[in-house]
């Protein structure tokens, strides 16, 4: 099959408006009145993103909600998206799993109302390459920033942490009695579109390549310090069962893909109230105040060493 076959039967039918049926070289984009455009790009590589046996249709879901999560942090309506996917020759990554892939895509395009646009296919030397680009939208001068944080503020989180971290080791069969559930949350993030956060929290981000690290990006813009408090932070029981053994993986594992905002006490009661009349966990995990780094304490106060800060591509 070549290329354009190849495009023609596994992507056209994801492509939606503005998108030529995939038979330009681009694509048209109109934005509401009064909305500006928001983008974010990700690239998911085999053997660092994803292993090379994860199902197809996980793969292209994490694909996609690694990106929507960029957008849900800077509180924007996710619209459409752009695919490249870079195919090494001799591989499993026949035709078979492009159709399971692009189911992938399929599904999660009708759950989070957005479709294909265009994109790029090519060969490649090695591993299969993704990457998406995606595109959404927000009111003017709405944007959700990483450097609004103040003395003062709390910390929060969405969700629960750690799950992902925990999902790969099992995976790489380095975790005994690990349950299904930690490897469903390394293959399928579920990001926190939805929010309208604007106005109640003073900074926000994703968390992707581990709480102490990002913490650390919204502190460095900021020009802050935040403490985390180890006691406070949102584990499962699953989680908790594994603390004893992989203890700093799991307090610096990645992948979680939950909200990290910092909030003024004027907003806790409104930020609370929202994230529960969109069904969204939310935990009060640290605080804000003068200085620079991020500290992370036990529960009897006591400043926690870490080997790293988190994930690292360089």
């Amino acid at each position: 099959m070549g290329e354009f076959d190849f495009i023609a039967q596994h992507f056209r039918p994801l492509a939606g408006r503005g998108a030529m049926e995939l038979r330009n070289d681009g694509a048209t984009m109109a934005l509401p009145a009064g909305e500006e455009l928001v983008l974010s790009s990700d690239t998911m590589v085999e053997g660092l993103h994803f292993l090379p046996d994860d199902p197809a249709d996980t793969v292209a879901r994490k694909l996609l909600r690694c990106n929507l999560s960029d957008l849900a942090a800077m509180g924007a309506r996710p619209r459409h998206y752009m695919l490249n996917v870079s195919v090494p020759a001799g591989r499993h990554y026949d035709e078979n799993w492009f159709t399971k892939f692009a189911s992938g895509l399929a599904a999660d395009q009708k759950q989070y109302d957005i479709s294909l646009l265009g994109g790029d296919t090519t060969g490649s030397p090695s591993p299969l390459m993704l990457n998406v680009t995606i595109l959404g939208s927000v009111r003017q001068g709405e944007v959700l920033r990483r450097d609004g944080a103040q003395p003062g503020d709390g910390v929060w989180v969405t969700g629960s942490l750690g799950r992902a971290a925990l999902g790969l080791q099992v995976r790489l069969g380095k975790l005994d009695g690990g349950e299904a559930s930690l490897v469903e949350a390394y293959r399928i993030p579920t990001p926190r579109v939805g929010l309208s956060l604007y106005g109640i929290v003073s900074a926000a981000m994703d968390i992707s390549d581990g709480l102490v690290q990002d913490c650390g990006h919204i502190a460095e813009e900021s020009g802050v310090a935040i403490t985390l408090f180890e006691e406070k932070l949102p584990f499962t029981s699953e989680v908790m069962a594994h603390m004893a053994t992989h203890r700093e993986m799991i307090l610096l594992g990645g992948d979680d893909y939950e909200l990290l905002m910092t909030c003024p006490p004027t907003q806790e009661d409104a930020l609370q109230v929202h994230c529960r009349e969109h069904n969204v966990p939310l935990t009060k995990v640290g605080t804000v105040t003068e200085g620079q780094g991020v500290t992370m304490l036990d529960k009897q106060q006591q400043t926690i060493s870490f080997s790293r800060t988190g994930w690292q591509h360089f």
